[in-house]
């Protein structure tokens, strides 16, 4: 594909807008800007004023993985490519079919171009167009089935719609190396979704800090949040995460694919729910029927608006993580557009 592409364009009008030579001339005189080139001190010159020419070295030299190419992380992909991250390594071996594009602007609408490759290299190629500058690849393989030391390559790890057994055993995967690899998921289920982030212990500076201030959070692993017991939570917390944890577990014990599930699977979930709360001394009805059988309904579909907004979301999350600059949540964020309210969520043991 040529860089021409109305999706090129649109990915570095600002920078050809305000020329590009004359902005870069001017960055170079900012503290440490030599270290950028050229190219990118002018196509990166908005975001350089906005979070520091420090910031988007550290972002420049970042690598990501993404793993599970669904509608929410190629949103997020999309941000991170434009922001100017080092490289972004998609595993998806999933074959293109009308499912998959449900939600992903990525894959040409050309059903030939569906037999070249798979979801990862077809995404691949759009991605490249965003920004020549960031490196895009492809690695094939179950990520869960891959040995420890290959995560040692990423500074950050995002997996979209993934298995509740895969999501605890790469966490703690990245939590045994031997440098800090930050941990995401993301997941849109039909008009809900969740976006999880373990940064282990981080220390950042606040955005608009004029001391430069560190501050330390500390992150519990994935596993370790969802094992707290229901009862010492604050009363607040959102119901979506309990309704969540229901449906990945019914998906697991029932063998099920993320997604894989339907209205008609709503007496076992309920069963399903009815003992967890019995376990967690909670009373039967503490997760609303009605909001499984939202999850239920939809199944493995993605609504783009709230994929559009947790790709977002994310996007600014991961760039804060490798940049070092803002606070990050900590460390569930939930979405839901029946209230179209955003909702972060601290659930960690107590300190």
């Amino acid at each position: 594909m040529k860089n021409s592409s109305p999706i090129a364009r649109r990915g570095f009008n600002h920078a050809a807008t305000r020329g590009c030579a004359e902005e870069a001339e001017e960055m170079e005189a900012v503290d440490g800007a030599e270290e950028l080139t050229a190219q990118e001190t002018a196509v990166y010159d908005r975001q350089i004023r906005v979070w520091g020419v420090d910031a988007q070295k550290r972002l420049s030299k970042s690598h990501v993985l993404v793993c599970g190419i669904t509608g929410a992380t190629v949103e997020f992909c999309k941000n991170i490519v434009l922001a100017g991250v080092g490289s972004v390594t998609l595993v998806d071996d999933r074959p293109v079919s009308e499912d998959v594009i449900q939600a992903n602007f990525l894959i040409p609408r050309n059903e030939d171009l569906w037999k070249e490759g798979s979801v990862a290299k077809l995404c691949c190629d759009s991605l490249k167009e965003f920004n020549p500058m960031v490196s895009v690849s492809v690695v094939q393989g179950d990520v869960g089935a891959f040995e420890e030391e290959f995560f040692d390559k990423f500074d950050a790890i995002v997996f979209g719609s993934c298995s509740l057994a895969t999501k605890k055993k790469v966490n703690n995967s990245c939590r045994r190396r031997p440098k800090r690899i930050a941990f995401y998921t993301i997941e849109c289920r039909g008009s809900c979704g969740e976006i999880f982030a373990d940064l282990q212990d981080y220390t950042f500076v606040q955005k608009n800090s004029d001391d430069n201030t560190e501050s330390r959070k500390k992150y519990p692993s994935f596993e370790e949040a969802i094992s707290l017991p229901w009862r010492n939570l604050p009363k607040k917390v959102t119901k979506l995460f309990f309704a969540l944890r229901i449906i990945e577990n019914f998906e697991q014990s029932a063998e099920r694919k993320p997604g894989e599930i339907s209205l008609s699977d709503l007496p076992d979930v309920l069963s399903l729910m009815k003992q967890h709360c019995k376990t967690q001394s909670v009373g039967e009805f503490f997760i609303p029927v009605g909001l499984l059988e939202r999850f239920l309904a939809a199944g493995p579909q993605e609504h783009p608006p709230v994929c559009a907004i947790l790709g977002g979301i994310l996007g600014q999350e991961v760039i804060k993580g490798l940049s070092g600059k803002g606070d990050p949540i900590k460390n569930f964020f939930y979405f839901d557009i029946m209230d179209g309210k955003g909702v972060n969520e601290d659930i960690s043991p107590a300190d």
